[in-house]
This record gives structure tokens, sequence and C-alpha cells, in this order.
């Protein structure tokens, strides 16, 4: 398709995208916009620096290649550098989205989808609301001078409300947020939807200061993938090792770090935002064990990072868009699944919190999360709701203090937003996980 120069390492990522947005302050229609564009990032690698190029003239791919090759110094052994050799060679075709493609589905279809959720929003609580409805189809092929040839498609839509609410003295926000891959699937959550409404207006009205201290917190699927991807997710992207002799040790594979039944995965082949089959290099999605039954095994990689520290791919470079050169990202990171049900470990609590949706987290060696809704924990149930400003906490000592996850078990996908790290955001990711249980953390 494209002629490479010799003595170089070229890689080329064409990236074809359909985003539909329409959004209401309160009932009035404020914005209904499609948009399709296309455009390409191409390298070039002579063995001692990269040489980058992005545009939206796909016509003129080989001239930005020929452009790029002519300020590189060419190598004859460039193939058997260590990042070169690290690339892998695929070459395939997974176009899934032909039958139920967001781009067949007529814009007043999607208007009229989220004009019927708003109509449920009639608690005079609610005080102010916006929403809107979302969708992306991507097709991307990548080509590089190895032999890679792949191309595939991904597509994800979600409808997200943002409610502020006023009951009395009381203030709050709430948000509900449903994210799929097909448009069938936000179809007919008039239920969903009138719930999770009714739960944000009880706990506005009801919720009483926590009494800050250490408790028992069970973190919902919500809360633990927040809490995996936040605090956890981004220690194991190994670019922050690299040169960084204080983190690798820290990060040293083989140290147990947690209970035997804690597994931290991260898998750019599971379903939802967060799916890449193959990442911005042409690496095929790895189902990655970051910690294995409490063991630190893994840590996720790009070509660059995994011929610096010597480990296998993982799939896990990536960008944010053709504008920008990919670098380690998490996909979809979640805690695996347990053997136990969740009312045999709610059971067990004689006094915590239970956090049920999250407003937001962040961290590092340390984390900070913020509940939305939250509950507590009396004599093995969850009774009232309580305001908790932050949930705080060591990262290792959170971890190690993981003393039961559930066999109940979600993955989620966001809706508008996603992962921040450098200049890149936001990155559509997932996470999710089972309920999980950590002895002690500070509430406040």
């Amino acid at each position: 398709m494209f002629k490479f120069p010799q003595g170089l390492y070229v890689d080329v990522r064409i990236e074809e995208t359909f985003d539909t947005k329409i959004s209401f302050k309160k009932k009035e229609l404020q914005e209904e916009k499609i948009r399709n564009n296309k455009g390409a990032f191409i390298r070039v690698f002579d063995g001692k620096r990269w040489y980058y190029s992005s545009t939206t003239n796909v016509a003129g791919i080989q001239e930005q290649i020929d452009a790029l090759a002519k300020m590189a110094v060419p190598d004859p052994n460039i193939l058997q550098h260590p990042i070169v050799q690290a690339f892998e060679v695929h070459r395939e075709s997974q176009i899934q989205h032909d039958k139920q493609s967001i781009t067949d589905i007529p814009v007043r279809d999607k208007l009229e989808l989220l004009e019927s959720y708003l109509a449920l929003i009639t608690d005079p609580a609610i005080v102010h609301h916006t929403s809107y409805y979302v969708d992306n189809k991507t097709i991307k092929s990548i080509y590089s001078s190895k032999g890679t040839a792949v191309t595939f498609d991904k597509q994800t839509c979600g409808i997200r409300l943002t409610l502020e609410l006023a009951c009395g003295e009381k203030k709050d926000q709430a948000t509900v947020s449903k994210a799929a891959v097909n448009f069938a699937e936000l179809q007919r959550l008039e239920e969903f939807i009138s719930a999770e409404i009714e739960k944000s207006v009880a706990c506005t009205r009801d919720a009483e200061p926590v009494t800050p201290g250490e408790y028992t917190v069970l973190l919902s699927p919500e809360a633990t993938g927040v809490f995996t991807h936040e605090s956890f997710g981004h220690k194991s992207e190994s670019d922050f090792m690299v040169g960084d002799e204080t983190m690798k040790a820290e990060w040293a594979l083989g140290k147990t770090i947690g209970p035997e039944g804690l597994t931290i995965i991260d898998d750019g082949g599971a379903s939802g935002s967060g799916y890449t089959p193959y990442d911005d290099e042409g690496t095929k999605a790895k189902k990655t064990f970051i910690i294995s039954k409490g063991i630190l095994s893994g840590r996720l990689h790009s070509a660059a990072t995994s011929a610096a520290l010597e480990e296998p791919l993982t799939g896990n470079a990536r960008a944010m868009n053709f504008e920008f050169e990919p670098i380690v990202r998490m996909t979809m990171t979640y805690i695996d699944k347990g053997d136990r049900p969740l009312q045999a470990i709610v059971a067990e609590i004689q006094k915590g919190i239970y956090v049920e949706t999250i407003k937001h987290g962040s961290g590092m060696s340390t984390f900070t999360l913020a509940p939305a809704r939250a509950y507590k924990i009396e004599k093995g149930r969850i009774t009232t709701p309580v305001k908790i400003s932050v949930i705080t906490g060591s990262v290792f000592e959170t971890l190690a203090d993981v003393d039961a996850v559930s066999s109940e078990f979600e993955l989620l996908s966001f809706v508008g937003g996603g992962c921040g790290k450098m200049e890149q955001w936001p990155l559509p990711v997932g996470f999710g996980g089972p309920y999980t249980r950590v002895k002690k953390l500070k509430v406040q």
C-alpha cells in the first residue's frame, strides 16, 4: 500500500471516525451534531530518534513518509534494533459493526430516545439538569514496514443525565448514565433510570455527615473499578518505571502485595469502551495479569518499554486519536471475580461503609475516592445513606487489606469523559470488578 524507505522502521495509523452528540439543558435542545473525520499518524524510526507527522490529507500519506525519511539517518541494521524487534506483525481484518452500526440509526431516533428519558425527571428536588446522548464509531487501520496490515472497528454509545438536587438546605449533584456497544442496549431503560433518580434524591434528602474515622469499606463494582484504575492501574503503566530505579524496586515482579484471592487484569479484548483488539502499534490485545493471586506478576507495555525492561508486549500503546503518538495506557482494567456471595460478605460487617457510586477518584501511591452514594453497614445490613467527602488510603496497604471479593461481577464503561495522561485526554477506557471488601480505610 505504501512504499517504505530502506533502513528505517515506519508505521502508519489511519482512523476514520463518526460521532454524534445531542445535548439538552433541562428540556431545551442545545446541540445536535454529527461529525465525520479521517486522518493519519505517521512514525519513522532510525534507531536513534522518532520522527512524527499527523495529517487529515490521507491521500498524501506517502509524501509525509518521504518527508520524515529525509530527516532520518537510515540504518541497514534497523531490523535488529530491540524496539523494532519487539513489534509484532499481524495481517487481519476485524469488522464487527456492519449490521448494528450506530451510523445507520437516524439522528431523530437518538434524539427521541433521550427526550423519552428526560420525561422521567419529575421530582421537585431536581432543580436543574443537563443531559446528552453520544456515540462514536471508529475504523482503524495500521500498516508497518515490518509487514503489519490490520483493520478493525469499535463503537460505543451512551446516555448521561446530570442532576442538581436540593432538599431544603441539603444540596448535591448526581449523575445517571448508561453506556453500551449497540444502540438497542440503550432502549427500554425507564426502570433503571427512574430507580437511579429515586436513589440519588433519597441520598441527598436523608444522608447525614459521616463520623470521620477508619471503617471497613465495601466497594461496589463501580467503586472497585475506579479504585483499580486510578490508584493501581496507572502505577502499572511501565513508562513510569523506565529509568526510575526506585519505582522499579517498589514494583518488583514476584512481590506479594495482596491476599491470594486478589487478581487484577487489564484486557483490551473485553467488550466496552476500553476495547482495543490491536493497540496503536499493531500489537494484538493481551489479557495481562497485573496481580495474580496476590502476587505482582505483570505491567503494561508499549514496544519501547517492553524492550527497555525486557518484558513481553501487552497491547497497551494507545493514542487519544490520530493527532497523538501512542503511549502506555490502560484498556479494560478490573479486579477478577471471587467465589463468595455478596450477602455473606455484608453479613460479616458489624460497622462499615458501603460505597455504591463514585463522583471521581485520583491517586498513585496514595489514592482518594469521592463517593456519590454511600450507606452505613450496621450489624450485617446495608442501612441508611451517609454523606462522605473522601475516602483515602495507601495503595499497597489497601491491597493488602482486601479480605473478600464477591462472585457477583460487572464490567463498566464511561459515558463521556475518560482517562487523562500527559496531554492526552479523554481516552476511552473500561473498568469494573466484583464487590470488594477492605478491612480499613480512612473516611471523612
